[in-house]
């Protein structure tokens, strides 16, 4: 990448990839400029990328050192990830005295609000821009803190975080820009009299410090829609990673920092906020009178107390739900479950959109391959993943790493919830024996029996779902509703061939606002969303209150101020 562009050259760069972003944002049809395969980086790809043994050995390099960030404030050193595939990654980060760091990043500000929209946007795409040539290096980081394989970790890591970063940047962009023009002339006739004149300026104002609290699972495409749509709004961003994967973000934050230093910015509009073990410096952050915006992804309980307590700032939420598919009936039998079966096991189900609760009606349902019993279909889907997982080799690319012990309890204890359909297994992984590596465990629930809600109406997030059964396609959709509203979903499913069915289920997701999916039997998964097109979460149930990528989403991060002089 060439270095040390001025901002006018920035804009002339990336004006394009802008333009096209805010087409995609509007047209909603499928676009990326990222490459998501990775031999589009490196010697015979992108000019100026990592190729895969470039990226493998820049991540090594990072092992067993401390991590510079020359960012004011540091009081000493942190670290202590340990890669879910069985090693230490021994790096140790910069701990931010923040009462030295807040108002550092307070007083870079003025000028980046200056700086406009346009350019602002074009510093942002500069950004991802050199964070995508990397894609090698951060696959690696993403794959070592989240335990996903590396090929989702190289895409859902990189490519496909760059582009929610990139889509977050453009609905920024649009929003400035659509509140106002820059400046107005006001006239207002006054008869015989001289008409009144005012010249007004318009300036889209940032709310202040941004509080971005990282995520273990997905630390890059969670945290960049967020990290952009602040930055590009105005404001300047505290990245407080989760303990567990802070390599990913703090890639990220030396690469903001580097880029804007170079285009004549302070770097300090971006630092890092690592912490000590059991520091918990999350809640005291969050209500600190310089944070006036918090991007948060994690588990329910946190996610409430910010937005009861964080009175002070703009609170954007991503939290736990419950997400369910109803399976009323099929013309793709074989489809279904081969569809369902990628996804409850695509990354041991540790997505905040992997199915868990799989409603059937206890009679069974109508299928091309004819009627299909409960407990046949239930039988089916499980040889169903274990056909998909029966070789090894395969079964680690799909299946990634445990996350933490927490995830591996819950698998365990499953089978003391019900019928046990599908047991877990144990998978090794050759290239990483530490790795603990295990397949999705099916549980037959009856949803007609009270102790049985205990198990279905809780989130039991990792590789376990449960097959329940229901009286009719009515019980199924009540249970629906039911589970939407009490619990949140950030994903709802289903599977009919019936029109009156469909529209049941269609109303159940507009009226308790949960994103849904029909038929899915090809290469799209429930579990998968795309940037500039499909939204990641509704905002109106409890499983999240913000939507990635939506209006709602930036507008808030930035307030319109006019200045009125007289003409």
């Amino acid at each position: 990448m060439t270095a040390g562009l001025t901002t006018a050259q920035l804009i002339e760069k990336h004006r394009p990839t802008l333009d096209q972003a805010l087409d995609a944002i509007r047209s909603r049809a499928y676009w990326s400029p990222h490459a998501e395969h990775p031999k589009a980086y490196g010697p015979e790809g992108a000019p100026g990328s990592l190729g895969a043994a470039e990226g493998q050995a820049a991540f090594d390099a990072q092992r067993g050192k401390r991590f510079e960030l020359d960012q004011p404030g540091t009081d000493g050193w942190t670290g202590s990830e340990v890669s879910p595939y069985g090693f230490e990654l021994g790096i140790e980060y910069p701990h931010a005295d923040v009462d030295v760091l807040l108002p550092t990043l307070r007083a870079a500000m003025p000028a980046w609000r200056e700086a406009g929209p346009e350019t602002r946007a074009a510093v942002c795409l500069e950004i991802l821009a050199r964070i995508n040539a990397r894609t090698h290096e951060f696959a690696h980081a993403v794959m070592h803190t989240s335990g996903q394989a590396f090929m989702m970790a190289f895409q859902a890591g990189g490519p496909h975080a760059q582009d929610r970063g990139l889509e977050a940047v453009a609905y920024a962009y649009a929003e400035q820009t659509g509140a106002a023009p820059e400046t107005a002339e006001w006239v207002k006739p006054q008869g015989k009299r001289d008409p009144l004149k005012l010249n007004k300026q318009f300036t889209a104002v940032p709310r202040g410090v941004s509080l971005l609290i990282g995520c273990n699972t997905f630390p890059t495409w969670n945290g960049y829609p967020g990290l952009f749509a602040s930055l590009a709004t105005g404001n300047a961003v505290l990245v407080k990673p989760h303990p567990r994967a802070v390599l990913p973000l703090a890639l990220t934050v030396r690469v903001a920092r580097e880029v804007l230093a170079e285009a004549g910015f302070s770097p300090d509009l971006v630092a890092l906020a690592a912490e000590r073990d059991g520091e918990g410096i999350a809640k005291s952050l969050a209500v600190r009178p310089e944070i006036r915006i918090i991007d948060y992804t994690g588990s329910t309980a946190f996610g409430d107390w910010l937005e009861a307590n964080a009175r002070q700032a703009q609170v954007f939420t991503e939290k736990a739900g419950v997400n369910t598919v109803v399976v009323d009936s099929t013309d793709d039998y074989k489809g279904m479950l081969s569809n369902l079966a990628f996804s409850l096991s695509l990354y041991s189900g540790q997505m905040c959109t992997t199915p868990q609760n799989l409603l059937i009606p206890r009679e069974g349902i109508a299928t091309d391959a004819g009627h299909k019993s409960f407990d046949e279909l239930v039988a089916d889907l499980a040889t169903a993943v274990e056909r998909l997982l029966g070789d090894d080799a395969r079964a680690n690319a799909l299946l990634g790493a445990i996350v933490n012990d927490q995830v591996k309890a819950r698998i365990d204890a499953a089978a003391q919830l019900g019928e046990v359909a599908l047991a877990s297994r144990t998978v090794a992984n050759p290239d990483f024996p530490g790795a603990t590596v295990r397949t999705p465990v099916i549980v037959k629930l009856d949803g007609a029996k009270p102790d049985a809600e205990a198990a279905y109406l809780s989130e039991c997030f990792g590789p376990v779902s449960f097959a329940v059964a229901v009286g009719s396609i009515a019980d199924a959709v009540e249970l629906l509703r039911r589970t939407v509203r009490e619990k949140g979903a950030m994903t709802v499913g289903a599977y009919t061939t019936s029109a009156d069915a469909e529209r049941l289920i269609e109303d159940a997701c507009l009226e308790e606002c949960a994103q849904l999916s029909l038929n899915l039997t090809g290469g799209v998964y429930v579990n998968q969303t795309a940037a500039f097109s499909d939204f990641h979460g509704s905002g109106g149930n409890p499983s999240a209150n913000a939507v990635l990528c939506d209006s709602a989403f930036v507008a808030t991060r930035f307030r319109t101020v006019e200045v009125r002089r007289q003409a």
